[in-house]
């Protein structure tokens, strides 16, 4: 297990680096880091400009060729940010195949540092899964790796680097995988990567001017090699009362310092803050659609009378409530499943979790220009999260940005046709297991637990083939939020406190589980293998959030390797 990651801990120490000191067992800075667990930072000297994301099929051979190295990205008007690219874009090419297609992707790493691609939400065989020291071994630099795997399922997916991947993925390794149906019911068919980054630092994985190095921070790093257990606060008693800090609950007693308080206070960094909002708000200050921010956000073009569908993925960190402007809309799926019989909904806002996709569709009545955009409570930076949807022809400027304005968040967990899905509450289960998530202290740091525990001592869900499953999820952290994700498998929602859900099925492989939520999930072990289900907060799955559903005698063949981070 690495160390914790998390970048607001320099804006933590920056803040309150004196008073931390009389605290805790920070010990002195080093210089600022590169790439993690100890590898040499990327050299971007004479690297390209990111391009934007290209539609990317299959060729003559049935093949997709993926190359990751190093570029430099444009995310807002005058922002450049070394990145680590797909192709030579952030995101990476949008990759759509038919259903039914075999999709073969050669992938060659040309970055510094060893990295993966994990295809998030699909079925893929466990091998294919790319998670390192799991499923695979490590891809290292210079070398190539062949994925390949049935697209039997359509919907919208991503892919992303699942090697360090709080960091990687920051640095911009992710994009979008389509598995399109046979026919479309739509004119126009649009993918949306949702993302935030920093002004700050020349890569959005380590802020400028922090001098610190997050890979050896004595006081603030995370669980160790062997896996921690959630312990007392280790000299930090009295801490008490950040509740807006995420990762750092219970830390009571910083009321008094400046921009530290509950209330709305001045950051300290020239613009008021809203401290019960997560750090990451306060790190994250560009918001991004497809790689770019503000301006740079390319409109979507439409004509009257299309049907338009819109492919909304959370590849961030963040929550983020969309509002699209001046039209009704459906929502036809979640996490790439389908949803029948979804009522009209209209100035409602569309809640998604990191790790989450949902796809709405509507028709293209109403000429003019119209926003599509993030109203993210206090958040500043969220202004930028918009995208504009141009009818072709049309020159009035019809809509106007209210990203501020108050409105309703629909329930997309109690949504769509009622009818019964493949499991109940009350049928008989061969596996129930209770996965209890917590944030607490342990020796070095803020950790994140199951179960008391922190990988790769979480207690793991042993299973057979053919076995039915129920877990019950349950958040006991005060304010973190948990979007929790499982490889290789699609579960579906039964319950949330308590109370069945009403609808159509929530099928799900995400499922983002508020501060003292309960939800009870069930799937059908039919995918053998050795499979994580991590937090996809993937800082809270650097700092220990992540347990392995296993399966009876699978036989692995990843050989041990010291540098793989499956985190």
């Amino acid at each position: 297990m690495r160390v914790l990651r998390r970048r607001w801990t320099a804006v933590l120490l920056a803040a309150g680096l004196a008073l931390l000191a009389g605290c805790s067992s920070v010990g002195p800075a080093g210089p600022a880091a590169g790439g993690g667990n100890g590898a040499a930072p990327a050299d971007t000297a004479g690297s390209e400009m990111a391009t934007a994301p290209a539609i990317l099929r299959p060729d003559a051979n049935g093949e997709i060729r993926l190359v990751a190295k190093p570029a430099r990205l444009e995310v807002a008007p005058g922002v450049e940010k070394e990145v680590w690219a797909y192709n030579g874009s952030v995101p990476g090419p949008e990759i759509r195949v038919k259903q039914g297609e075999t999709i073969r992707v050669r992938f060659k790493n040309e970055l510094p540092v060893p990295t993966t691609i994990h295809w998030h939400g699909y079925p893929v065989p466990n091998e294919m899964d790319g998670v390192p020291g799991v499923t695979q071994n490590l891809v290292k630099p210079g070398e190539e790796f062949v994925y390949e795997f049935k697209a039997t399922v359509a919907g919208t997916y991503m892919y992303h680097s699942h090697q360090e991947s709080a960091e990687q993925v920051d640095r911009g390794l992710y994009g979008a995988l389509v598995v399109e149906e046979p026919e479309s019911a739509y004119d126009r068919d649009f993918a949306l990567i949702l993302d935030e980054w920093t002004k700050a630092g020349e890569s959005n994985a380590e802020p400028a001017g922090t001098g610190m190095d997050h890979g050896s921070m004595g006081g603030m790093s995370g669980p160790s090699s062997q896996g921690t257990e959630a312990q007392g606060m280790q000299g930090m008693q009295g801490m008490q009362g950040m509740q807006g800090m995420q990762g750092m609950q219970g830390m009571q007693g910083m009321g008094d310092m400046p921009g530290m308080s509950g209330d709305t206070k001045n950051d300290g960094m020239g613009s008021p803050q809203d401290m019960s909002m997560p750090m990451h708000t306060m790190q994250y200050d560009i918001f991004t659609i497809n790689g770019k921010s503000g301006s740079l956000v390319q409109p979507l073009t439409v004509k009257e009378g299309e049907r338009v569908r819109i492919r909304l993925i959370n590849m961030g960190y963040l929550r983020h409530d969309l509002h699209l402007h001046g039209h009704s809309f459906t929502v036809v799926a979640r996490d790439g499943q389908p949803v029948a019989g979804g009522r009209p909904l209209k100035d409602q806002l569309i809640s998604i979790a990191p790790g989450e996709r949902v796809d709405i569709a509507f028709a293209a009545d109403n000429p003019g220009t119209w926003y599509l955009e993030a109203h993210d409570a206090g958040a500043a930076a969220a202004s930028g999260m918009k995208v504009a949807i141009a009818y072709d022809g049309a020159s009035q400027q019809t809509g106007q940005p209210n990203e501020t304005a108050k409105l309703p968040v629909v329930d997309l967990l109690n949504y769509g046709q009622d009818e019964q899905g493949p499991f109940t509450l009350d049928q008989e289960y061969d596996v129930q297991y209770t996965m209890e998530l917590g944030t607490g202290m342990g020796e070095n740091g803020v950790i994140y637990t199951i179960n008391g525990k922190t990988f790769p001592d979480t207690p793991p869900i042993r299973v057979k083939e053919g076995d039915l499953v129920q877990v019950r999820i349950v958040n006991r952290s005060p304010t973190d939020e948990h979007p929790m994700h499982l490889h290789g498998h699609f579960f579906q929602v039964l319950s949330r406190n308590g109370k069945p859900l009403t609808g159509a099925p929530v099928i799900k492989d995400t499922l983002n589980v508020k501060p003292g939520e309960e939800y009870v999930i069930a799937f059908r072990a039919d995918n053998p293998g050795n499979w994580v289900f991590h937090c996809h907060e993937l800082h809270h799955a650097a700092g220990g959030m992540v347990t392995q559903v296993l399966y009876d005698g699978y036989v692995s063949n990843v050989q041990p390797e010291p540098d793989a981070r499956p985190e």
